[in-house]
């Protein structure tokens, strides 16, 4: 019995330095990137940005779809901070239910609610979103997670079987707190999104909106004419 007890002793110090026959744990499942081949069809997608952008590439990039009781929503956007929509009655910022993926101090992205009071976002402690997962990786936030089509009537949260205008926004977050979006207009769906209606809606960029103007490309016209013609 004693030298059973010695053996004994002897694998317990050789797990302890090998790590082995104790179990490692699981891996975790990586975050499955967002596919775009999807927009259109089997979900709604919007996307803000260059030309051709997807969600890796895209400024914003927002897709939603139906799951049962549930829409589920992805977001990604390029920035260190945070990413999120809104649902609004009109296409101003102020009393709308707003979800937003925040990246924190420790590396992690969390689904927070907030409701906009005028041009300040406030926290909400009712978080209606569940199945949630994010990812911080190549100066990018994204994130994906469901909420219930329909909710008890309350102020701070909107039944998503209506149409609402989207408001897209991100910006810099300070440990783990959203502060103001990157840019002084942010981008807004053109008309009220049903999630009961699946689109792929590109928005371009600022910088894009100006070369692609009617008037902007009249104007490259007729300078790029007067060039070759040659002055009098």
């Amino acid at each position: 019995i004693a030298f059973l007890f010695f053996v004994f002793y002897l694998v317990m110090i050789y797990s302890d330095y090998t790590g082995y026959p104790f179990p490692t744990a699981p891996p975790v499942d990586p975050f499955a990137k967002i596919r775009v081949d999807d927009c259109g069809r089997t979900k709604g997608c919007f996307r803000y940005g260059k030309p051709g952008c997807n969600a890796e590439t895209c400024d914003y990039f927002l897709s939603y779809r139906r799951i049962g009781a549930d829409v589920e929503f992805e977001l990604s956007a390029d920035t260190d901070g945070w990413v999120a929509v809104g649902f609004s009655s009109d296409k101003k910022m102020g009393g709308d239910d707003v979800m937003a993926c925040v990246h924190d101090d420790n590396g992690r992205v969390r689904i927070q609610h907030f409701y906009n009071v005028g041009q300040w976002a406030k926290e909400i402690q009712r978080n209606p979103a569940r199945d949630e997962e994010g990812v911080f990786e190549n100066n990018r936030v994204t994130c994906r997670f469901k909420r219930p089509v329909y909710v008890p009537r309350e102020e701070t949260i909107v039944d998503l079987h209506l149409s609402w205008y989207y408001l897209f926004a991100w910006g810099p977050a300070i440990q783990g707190s959203i502060t103001r979006h990157d840019i002084d207009s942010p981008p807004v769906s053109e008309r009220v999104v049903s999630i009961y209606k699946y689109e792929d809606i590109f928005m371009p960029s600022a910088a894009y909106q100006t070369f692609s103007s009617p008037f902007c490309l009249l104007l490259i016209v007729a300078l790029t004419f007067y060039l070759l013609m040659g002055t009098p």
